[in-house]
């Protein structure tokens, strides 16, 4: 028998002490209580009980046994402190208190651990329960067939009718419900709790299914999370994957280390692999896409290959499908189908500000502002001739608006209109959108033909101010 790290529970000195304190027991209370006559029927010495043909037939120095029912511990010699309950209840044990083997045994049910031999502390509660074990130890099977094949895994635990009945040497599986695990064989460190939880799972390790269903399918995946019902049930090779919600992941099949929480969340995904989706039917539609974030309900709803996009927002990135590299921040910021690249925040458009500094975007998607002081600047040379355009300008001073400065702080700086007539290259996109054409886009959103520019609007400042205003 494969020894476990940890040491047996009960040592042949322990069980020598308990046999010396019983023994002492009766002798000290023999004076004052006497033994009805004639003895209970099937009462043995050694403590042993038995009750039913050829139960505890073979025992010879086991103590503390008790065998009930048909060839009940029919085996047992110098295994102790066993229960078999039921016929054929622990037939084959034999039992060694030298090597704490076959010791500390419950068995109730007919064909409870038959056939166990040498292992140790197992606990079986119905028909068949542990019948297949031999070698196994520490394990707990309450249920018709429970661990039913189990021959040598250990620290399993299985309730419910066929939960784990056919694991045979995995370890340190846990099973609740009805065809929990069934169909396990050598996984390990395993979780279901639930009708068919990791049914169909064989050798797929360290995996939690909590809720009807759940990760159902799984097969050889490992390191699986599943929470609610039908979460990940068509997993099977797929791993690292954490599911919450009912169907969340439902048709993953190998893709990996994705998350999702939410009702039907990433529900479609297939074979896609580092998607996070947080909502209800986010990512819904997402098969083989890969590094997609979705946080909001129906976030990314209908991406189904599109990679590394980002929604933040219900509804956001909506219409998005297949491609890439696109980012959508805000409630109802829907994009456009197959569209990659793309960037959409949305409460900017059109929402000017009476003050504040320009914000620039470089080719890498960096944003910043600029400053205007002499530390962060070199190579300075006269504009000579250059100048000139600037020389044209005529500062301003003015009051925005008051839906746009309630305040009415007083401003200076230049006017785009006239700026434009100077030198158009110094008036920046929001300027010059006044005044061309505009598309209403798909969602309600409105987006400029005029031409991106990294160049900073009209200058425009407010009065009194200290220093030289920065772009």
């Amino acid at each position: 028998m494969k020894k476990h790290p940890k040491e047996n529970a009960i040592k042949p000195i322990n069980i020598v002490l308990i046999a010396i304190a019983l023994a002492c027991l009766a002798v000290g209370s023999a004076p004052k209580a006497f033994g009805v006559v004639p003895a209970p029927d099937g009462g043995y010495p050694g403590f042993n009980t038995a009750e039913g043909q050829n139960a505890l037939f073979s025992l010879t120095t086991g103590v503390g046994n008790t065998a009930v029912g048909w060839y009940s511990l029919w085996s047992n010699t110098d295994g102790s402190f066993n229960t078999g309950v039921g016929a054929g209840t622990l037939l084959f044990n034999v039992g060694d208190q030298s090597t704490g083997e076959g010791l500390a045994n419950t068995a109730v049910g007919t064909a409870a651990l038959l056939f166990n031999t040498t292992g140790n502390q197992n606990t079986a509660v119905g028909t068949q329960a542990l019948f297949s074990n031999t070698e196994g130890y520490w394990n707990t099977a309450i249920g018709y067939q429970a661990l039913v094949s189990n021959t040598t895994g250990y620290e399993n635990t299985a309730t419910g009718f066929g939960a784990l009945v056919t694991n045979t040497i995995g370890a340190q599986n846990t099973a609740t419900g009805w065809g929990a695990l069934a169909a396990n064989t050598e996984g390990q460190r395993n979780t279901a709790n639930g009708y068919s939880a990791l049914q169909f799972n064989n050798t797929g390790n360290f995996n939690t299914a909590n809720g009807s269903e759940a990760l159902q399918v799984n097969q050889t995946g490992s390191f699986n999370t599943a929470t609610g019902g039908a979460t990940l049930y068509e997993n099977t090779e797929g791993s690292q994957n954490t599911a919450n919600g009912y169907g969340a992941l439902f048709q993953n099949s190998s893709g990996d280390n994705n998350t999702a929480n939410g009702y039907r969340a990433l529900s479609s995904n297939s074979t896609g692999s580092n998607n996070t989706a947080v909502g209800i039917n986010a990512l819904f539609s997402n098969s083989t896409g890969g590094s997609n974030a979705a946080v909001g309900d129906v976030a990314l709803y209908n991406n189904t290959t599109g990679t590394a996009n980002v929604a933040l927002g219900n509804a956001a990135g909506f219409n998005a499908t297949t491609g890439n590299n696109n980012i959508y921040i805000g409630v109802g910021v829907p994009g456009v189908a197959g569209e990659s690249n793309a960037c959409y925040i949305a409460s900017i458009f059109n929402r000017p500000s009476a003050g504040g500094t320009a914000v620039f975007i470089t080719s890498d998607n960096k944003l910043g502002t600029v400053t205007s002081s002499k530390r962060f600047k070199e190579d300075i040379k006269p504009m000579d001739k250059a100048s000139e355009a600037l020389l044209a300008l005529k500062p301003v001073t003015f009051h925005y608006k008051k839906e746009i400065d309630p305040a009415g702080t007083s401003q200076f700086g230049l006017v785009a209109e006239e700026v434009e007539k100077v030198n158009p290259d110094l008036t920046g996109e929001r300027d010059v959108a006044q005044r061309v054409p505009q598309r209403a886009q798909k969602g309600g959103e409105i987006r400029s033909d005029a031409r991106s520019s990294q160049r900073p609007f009209a200058r425009t400042g407010r009065a009194n101010s200290e220093g030289e205003r920065a772009g």
